[in-house]
């Protein structure tokens, strides 16, 4: 059976990197269904239409001679980490989208940005996974070069319409953000930690399908409540909505697999790679803008702490 110990050490650097092209893949699929949908219906997507996907991973692992082992006994304790995961995944989701519809919103955005550290923070207090010098430095170079790239010029000064900034709320929107994208990246790991008889395949991939099984029931749940015609828009779109549950079934067992290799600190940050990539694209090929001074160094921070996330293994 493949287990991580006969495994290179750097092997959880590429799955995170696969699992981050994934998720900007899960991302175009989204964008495009969002007019039809909403927010929130593209969110329900990811997981909908993503469990089916995650319920066949199992089920192919399960059955490969290389990775065949009993199914793990899911205890009180690993589903209490996953549900902690799957519910503050979804919290997460909806503090940066109240952060978005404040009138600094960008200012809420950048806050959110504080999850890579927040997770280191978390990770030491709930699971004694204190990251190392070097793993430290580099992620707080990271964050600083991604909160450089969130915020725009005289952001600080106005709201987007020109009007004086909100108060603190966008603040707090976006650290309940990243709080609770880091509690959720925590859980995750925590309940990868509960099942060591298991492969870090087979751990992340039981976990992807628990976690988008519960977010599936309560999101379907609130929409269904809420509001059915979002439901309606999922179910009728279902063609872009395959794409994007494939995509993002993916992007999270790359996610779920790294966790179980290695810490939930040094994952997200090497996380930030999506957005490098991302911002790269849409400056330089899609838009064809000449990047700022500012965007230089933002991403010039941002490549260096990954640097620095990859050596301190």
């Amino acid at each position: 059976m493949l287990d991580s110990h006969s495994l290179p050490a750097w092997t959880w650097i590429v799955i995170v990197v696969f699992a981050a092209a994934a998720q900007s893949a899960r991302n175009a699929a989204q964008r495009s269904l969002t007019a039809q949908a909403g927010t929130l219906g593209a969110t329900l997507v990811r997981f909908l239409y993503g469990l089916p996907f995650a319920a066949l991973w199992v089920a192919v692992l399960q059955a490969l001679p290389a990775t065949t082992a009993p199914v793990a006994h899911f205890g009180t304790a690993y589903f209490a980490w996953l549900l902690a995961g799957a519910i503050a995944q979804i919290a997460a989701t909806a503090f940066l989208l109240a952060a978005m519809q404040t009138r600094q919103f960008v200012v809420g955005v950048a806050f959110s940005k504080t999850e890579v550290l927040q997770v280191a923070l978390f990770s030491a207090l709930f699971l004694g996974e204190v990251p190392g010098t070097l793993a430290l430095v580099a992620m707080l170079i990271a964050s600083a070069g991604i909160v450089l790239l969130s915020l725009q010029p005289g952001a600080l000064g106005r709201g987007v319409d020109g009007a004086q900034p909100s108060g603190f709320r966008p603040a707090i929107y976006g650290l309940a953000s990243g709080a609770c994208f880091a509690i959720s990246a925590v859980g995750y790991r925590g309940a990868s930690l509960q099942v060591p008889e298991l492969s870090p395949w087979l751990a992340g991939a039981w976990g992807v399908m628990w976690a988008q099984a519960v977010q599936s029931v309560l999101m379907l749940a609130w929409l269904l409540w809420r509001s059915p015609q979002t439901v309606r828009a999922v179910l009728t779109g279902w063609r872009v909505s395959l794409v994007a549950g494939l995509m993002g079934a993916v992007a999270s067992i790359g996610w779920f697999t790294a966790f179980a290799m290695q810490s939930a600190a040094q994952v997200r940050t090497l996380g930030l790679v999506e957005v490098f990539f991302s911002y790269l694209v849409s400056r330089r090929i899609f838009q064809e803008q000449a990047l700022s001074p500012r965007e230089l160094l933002g991403l010039s921070l941002v490549m260096l702490g990954l640097i620095g996330i990859c050596l301190s293994i």
